[in-house]
């Protein structure tokens, strides 16, 4: 796990003090070993961060150059021993046990499809002398990040932003359409960033750029594929048998390394199964980890601890306070880049911290609820969309006019009344919105998720700007498939890149800690997706076909519960001493000088919240951090 950044400069020689100072930026993501590559006649550089985790040796340094092939890598590759001995029979001699060495004598053999035999995590660059370019691929399911900026006299790429706004002829300008999605849903999809021309490449996909300056994206992996191959049912036991050995193949490939292993472990159903299926099929001493609350309505280290204790794992735990939030929120925006609004990066972040005493690398269950139809909203929206198409059109623009004819001061009256109903005034919003989307998932699905939505957003923020293209626009692709499948496959696409995945890896590096996601293993991914919904939501019951197997290795009373999320006490939080941070920030005389947000929609929505009128403190937590990012990365 590491940290990589390059430069082709199409009208400058390389500075190195300039790629060294980029480099050092991803210091956190590696701080075992540093390395330069420069090639004056091209003018590209290469720099790397090394968090020596295989092949602890001098031979696993990067740059790692092989003939006319220069690369730097961040990830893993599982099965590069497999990989290597296949090599070894066509003829091929390595001088390191490295994955990084197997990428590039791969690449000599089998050009860009060598990325079909690769298991594991990635983002590397190539720069292929012979061919005049230079050659990015990131991983299938986006664990690793890759970010780009090109202006056609300048290409660089880098694991993190802060490597890439490093360089003194690029410009940081807000991009105001990111800033849109972000208000949405409190991320920034593929292949937008906060800053303008900085992008991130997709999942899947490579990035190939030339010395005649064209640059061009290919799409080498699709989930979507998948789940248009849709099987014919399989009997249930067999499913089981198969589904189990490649998820014990796949868990036990994510151990593969020269330096002690753990596990986060949540008590929820995917971890456990992690820490499960570890502990019954290897050897291996089984290390867990997790975080609690002094909340308990958040507090799920209890449940860990019994799973812990029944599997005997070396079990370690923390609890996160209120003091330890405050401590790290300053520092969200230095360590995401971009305006990160999942409050749980805190706990991820101090989980990360935690671990990182005891060792280097952390297993997490990342990608269950996406690939096994885990979710509780796949079956809300469901319901309301089914609802929606089953109403007669005159009836749904009858509800419409209703709704709109709803004044705020009618609405707070409703709230009121029904005090108990959380987010009455937004979910009247969006029941108000979705009323006119019959027969239309894509935008039922985004209005129910959204947090505000287009129509606010159109009056909250003052600069122009538009809602650009995500991979939601993959429902298309998807309509054939029913509603909760798609909602998978978006969600594949969009949410677990864009917002888990991200959340994971900047808080891991930030530490130092590598984290690696066992049940996203494309083995597992085809598989699944390939089976019919029933396996994955039966009779009411989600991960239906992961609970058959989490049965056979646990008793059913230590994981089966409601479902909680990594749910963070902000809304708590924020009636105490959080509350100056509000006030600091979204200060009206502050947004008015600033002109990025309409002051009258900041101070109606500060209001509501400090008159009690309003529990929904995320969208006032997604405005807390633009205004902390901007600080940090614009004054």
């Amino acid at each position: 796990m590491c940290g990589i950044v390059g430069i082709w400069d199409f009208q400058n020689k390389i500075e190195k003090n300039v790629l060294e100072k980029m480099r050092n930026t991803l210091s956190h993501r590696g701080p075992d070993d540093v390395g330069l590559f420069i090639d004056q006649n091209n003018n590209i550089g290469f720099g790397h961060q090394r968090l020596s985790i295989l092949d602890l040796s001098e031979l696993g340094h990067q740059p790692m150059i092989d003939n006319n092939l220069v690369i730097v890598f961040n990830g893993e590759i599982y099965n590069f021993e497999e990989i290597k001995k296949e090599l070894e029979n066509r003829g091929y001699k390595f001088k390191s046990d490295s994955d990084t060495e197997v990428i590039l004598k791969s690449y000599q053999e089998w050009g860009k499809k060598a990325v079909d035999k690769f298991r594991g995590m990635f983002a590397f660059a190539i720069f292929d002398k012979e061919k005049e370019k230079i050659i990015l691929c990131r991983d299938r399911a986006g664990v690793k990040p890759l970010y780009y900026h090109f202006n056609n006299k300048l290409f660089i790429f880098a694991s993190e932003i802060k490597a890439i706004v490093c360089h003194p002829r690029v410009k940081r300008e807000i991009n105001f359409n990111a800033l849109s999605l972000f208000l949405q849903s409190g991320y920034i999809s593929e292949p937008h960033s906060i800053f303008k021309d900085i992008y991130k490449l997709e999942p899947g996909y490579f990035l190939e750029i030339d010395k005649k300056k064209n640059i061009k994206k290919e799409k080498y992996w699709d989930v979507i594929d998948f789940y248009l191959k849709i099987r014919e049912a399989k009997e249930e036991e067999q499913v089981i048998e198969e589904l189990e050995k490649i998820l014990i193949d796949s868990f036990k490939l994510r151990l593969v390394s020269d330096v002690p292993v753990g596990i986060f472990l949540s008590g929820g159903i995917d971890s456990s199964l992690v820490a499960a299926l570890l502990a019954k099929n290897t050897n291996y001493p089984l290390k867990t980890f997790t975080i609690g609350f002094k909340e308990k309505e958040y507090d799920e280290s209890q449940y860990a601890r019994k799973v812990a204790h029944y599997l005997g794992t070396e079990h370690h735990e923390m609890v996160c306070t209120q003091k330890e939030a405050l401590d790290i929120i300053p520092k969200l925006a230095e360590i995401y880049d971009e305006p990160f609004g999942d409050d749980s990066a805190i706990p991820t972040f101090l989980l990360s911290e935690f671990t990182k005493r005891h060792l280097k690398v952390s297993l997490s269950a990342d990608g269950g609820d996406e690939i096994f139809c885990g979710y509780t909203r796949y079956q809300r929206v469901n319901r309301i969309f089914q609802t929606l198409n089953k109403i007669p059109l005159p009836i749904l623009s009858l509800s419409k006019k209703t709704i709109n004819s709803l004044t705020p001061e009618k609405i707070s009256d409703i709230f009121s009344l029904i005090k108990k109903t959380p987010n009455l005034q937004n979910r009247i919003k969006k029941i108000e919105n979705t009323l006119d989307k019959k027969n239309n998932l894509e935008e039922t699905f985004r209005i129910i998720n959204n947090y505000w939505l287009k129509d606010e957003i159109n009056d909250l923020v003052i600069p122009d700007f538009s809602f650009p293209d995500t991979f939601f626009n993959d429902f298309k692709r998807t309509k054939n498939l029913e509603p909760m499948t798609q909602m998978q496959a978006i969600d594949f696409k969009t949410y677990l890149p864009s917002d888990i995945l991200t959340k994971v890896d900047r808080a891991t590096m930030a530490n130092g800690l590598e984290g690696r996601d066992p049940l996203l293993d494309h083995k597992i991914i085809e598989y699944v997706a390939g089976l019919p919904l029933s396996f994955k939501y039966q009779n009411k019951d989600n991960k239906y076909i992961l609970k058959k197997i989490l049965y056979k290795y646990l008793p059913k009373e230590l994981f089966q519960r409601p479902k909680m999320g990594f749910a963070v006490p902000t809304k708590l939080w924020f009636r105490d001493k959080l509350t100056v941070l509000l006030k600091e920030y979204l200060d009206p005389k502050k947004i008015e000088r600033e002109k990025i947000f309409n002051k009258k929609v900041v101070e109606k929505e500060l209001n509501l919240y400090f008159l009690g009128k309003t529990p929904n403190i995320t969208r006032l937590w997604f405005l807390l951090m633009f205004q902390m990012w901007k600080e940090k990365w614009l004054s």
